[in-house]
């Protein structure tokens, strides 16, 4: 039982500091410890969930995520070893070591205590308590609980997140309007979006522009290409991982929808997500919630979904290889951006745009473009669209030994040869020009492509990169 010291109500409390208030689980077997603790903590701003056995406290961590946890060390009746207790806590550490857990028992001794420190008690607490200690301990370990969660999360967001700003959204050609206008409608509301067209038309780029222009604007914008990831690793990325949850699992990683709480995640090439992971996807979408692969706690998480597709989705759930309940979610206002062809009047700005920007990054006093090297820009297909604008121009720029950008240093003569002999090219040319033609032929569907060349996506997608595609 607590000692009559009364609580200090105008100490700082970690539990009134912020929106979400701090959720501590606490375990006794005796019901008027448990009142007791819960007046106290409750007085100062805290969420309890109160058990008395640790059956329940296994299941409660099953189900739900805490701040601390402050358990009992004797449950059975007449039992005053402690052994209970230690084991539960064991178990606790075992499960999450960055969870602060706080021992409490009316038969301490140094014995006890230092043994329950070992096995990873942030602190003990011997009845009867006093109040001011008590609070004290807690508010001390949900503070540094909260610290080490925004740590693992700013490490997370250092290594996987790119600090771009808004992107320049270049747009004048008539056919690109209505998207301007859509961006403009929608961009401020929650709605999911679904951008969809060719290879390389700046899907990515709408996205930043769509979470640029909304109120989560503060708040992260998470990236995700989906086409490149493997499935045996889809849910570790996606939803992170606990400690031990497969053989490589050596530490706790936090995944990209957590990242991306209260921002916007991008999932780009959705349409190649497997079936499998389509369902995990549509729960999450449903619900905000899940689970790190290893764990069966759940984690809630609020994000806007935005999303990009170079498929047919409506052909693939027909086909059955994509889930029409999860299109249903993730389009509920779909982009369609024009392939570069049909935009040919954003050519001049884009391309002097890149011309700009690489001139600066690779120091080179590069000023302008020869007309005829413009000309040769409108005239081309670009079968790899604004991507493959860009990296012709960066080429172009490394190329370039003179003040004016001229034709021969965009490098795009060699399409325009109908019978090259390729016994004076090169291997990786001669791969480049088939791959060009190839994505010219499906009109640059890169699943098409990559099933006509015999290729797996992922394996085009690295080639395509490579020839700067």
């Amino acid at each position: 039982m607590p000692t009559s010291a009364k609580p200090d109500l105008n100490l700082p409390s970690v539990a009134k500091t912020g929106a979400n208030p701090a959720r501590i689980l606490v375990a006794d077997d005796q019901q008027h410890i448990l009142d007791a603790i819960q007046l106290l903590l409750k007085s100062q701003g805290y969420k309890l969930d109160a058990v008395r056995a640790p059956l329940l406290v296994r299941e409660a961590l099953a189900t739900s995520s805490y701040d601390a946890v402050l358990i009992d060390l004797n449950y059975t009746r007449d039992t005053t070893s402690g052994q209970e207790g230690l084991d539960l806590l064991s178990e606790i550490v075992g499960l999450d070591a960055t969870l602060p857990v706080i021992v409490m028992t009316a038969w301490g001794n140094v014995e006890l205590a230092v043994e329950a420190m070992r096995r990873g008690a942030r602190d003990f607490i011997q009845k009867p308590w006093e109040n001011e200690r008590l609070l004290s301990i807690v508010r001390t370990q949900v503070e540094l609980h909260r610290a080490l969660q925004d740590a693992e999360r700013l490490a997370a967001e250092n290594r996987l997140l790119r600090a771009d700003g808004r992107p320049e959204f270049i747009a004048a050609a008539p056919s690109m309007s209505h998207v301007l206008e859509t961006i403009t409608r929608i961009a401020p509301s929650d709605a999911n979006v679904l951008i969809t067209g060719e290879h390389g038309t700046g899907k990515e780029v709408v996205a930043r522009t769509v979470h640029a222009l909304s109120l989560r604007v503060s708040r992260p914008f998470v990236a995700v290409n989906t086409g490149a990831l493997a499935e045996g690793v889809f849910e570790s990325e996606l939803f992170g991982h606990v400690k031990g949850a497969f053989t490589d699992a050596r530490t706790d990683r936090i995944g990209r929808f957590e990242l991306a709480d209260a921002g916007s995640i991008f999932l780009d090439e959705i349409g190649n997500v497997p079936l499998r992971q389509q369902a995990k996807l549509l729960r999450v979408i449903e619900s905000g919630e899940m689970e790190r692969v290893g764990s069966s706690r759940s984690k809630r998480v609020d994000v806007r979904m935005i999303s990009a597709t170079n498929a047919d989705l409506q052909a693939a759930c027909s086909a059955g290889q994509f889930r029409e309940d999860l299109l249903f979610r993730l389009n509920t206002v779909e982009i369609h951006l024009p392939p570069l062809r049909e935009r040919r009047e954003d050519i001049p700005a884009l391309a002097m745009h890149f011309l700009t920007h690489y001139a600066a990054r690779y120091r080179r006093p590069i000023r302008s473009l020869d007309a005829a090297a413009l000309q040769t820009l409108m005239q081309y297909s670009w079968p790899g669209n604004v991507r493959e604008l860009e990296h012709t121009m960066e080429r172009a720029v490394l190329m370039c030994r003179a003040e004016i950008l001229q034709p021969a240093d965009l490098g795009l003569g060699v399409q325009r040869v109908s019978s090259p002999n390729l016994e004076e090219l090169s291997l990786e040319a001669v791969e480049s020009i088939l791959i060009r033609k190839t994505l010219q032929r499906f009109q640059g569907n890169v699943s098409q492509a990559a099933e006509a060349l015999g290729l797996s996506r992922g394996a085009l997608y690295r080639r395509m990169e490579k020839h700067g595609l």
